[in-house]
């Protein structure tokens, strides 16, 4: 089985995956997967806390996946050990825990995922670089081309997308105020290259349906 919902933010929204509000975790195994589309919050600062989240995620009947967004310690993430995980690229973060890299395809019950995070925070003006905000946040020159050669790979056809941000022709759908960037940019290019079932992503704290293919999503959990 493969779930996926919105920000985590932990500590502030990871309740959304407890037992109580996500039940069918009692039938799930760690060969089940629940991705979450960015702004995760679990590598940040090493605190107790942190440590007890992550140590509950460990615990639980699956295996937890998500690409970055724009509030996370991007210099911590890019710490943790590169792996080879389900034909892509992943940072191990523990055991049963998996960053999903930007431009990286992975296969995953039996479905092919192609997943690029970031986001421009907002916010920035008010927070302090290397503190709680990285310039890592929107993608480099670098990450935008792999994830356009592992594309051309697959003759621009996956299953799933997985972002944090949505391209700029969909993020005007959800409110013409977004400022478009580099990120929404560089996958509005990817939306008309790209065959493609269903686009999920977050960050906008919104659960609705933007149309048939391209699903915001934050509290609501999806099966797919």
């Amino acid at each position: 089985m493969m779930y996926i919902t919105g920000d985590t933010h932990i500590p502030v929204d990871i309740g959304k995956l407890s037992a109580k509000r996500f039940p069918r975790q009692k039938d799930m195994s760690k060969d089940d997967y629940v991705i979450i589309c960015g702004d995760f919050g679990g590598i940040w600062d090493g605190s107790s806390e942190e440590s007890y989240w992550m140590k509950w995620l460990r615990s639980k009947n699956f295996t937890t996946l998500f690409v970055d967004g724009n509030h996370e310690n991007f210099q911590m993430i890019s710490e943790l050990p590169v792996i080879e995980f389900c034909g892509g690229k992943a940072h191990k973060a523990g055991d049963g825990i998996y960053h999903l890299m930007r431009g990286e395809i992975y296969t995953i019950c039996d479905k092919k995922l192609f997943t690029f995070g970031g986001g421009s925070s907002h916010d920035k003006s008010f927070r302090t670089e290397g503190k709680n905000w990285w310039k890592e946040e929107l993608p480099t020159e670098g990450e935008m081309s792999n994830g356009i050669k592992n594309l051309s790979k697959e003759n621009y056809s996956v299953d799933y997308v997985i972002t944090h941000s949505a391209p700029s022709s969909i993020q005007k759908m959800i409110d013409s105020t977004y400022e478009e960037n580099v990120l929404t940019d560089f996958l509005d290019e990817i939306k008309n290259l790209l065959s493609y079932s269903k686009w999920f992503f977050g960050h906008y704290h919104k659960d609705m349906e933007i149309d048939k293919k391209h699903t915001a999503t934050f509290q609501k959990i999806h099966y797919i």
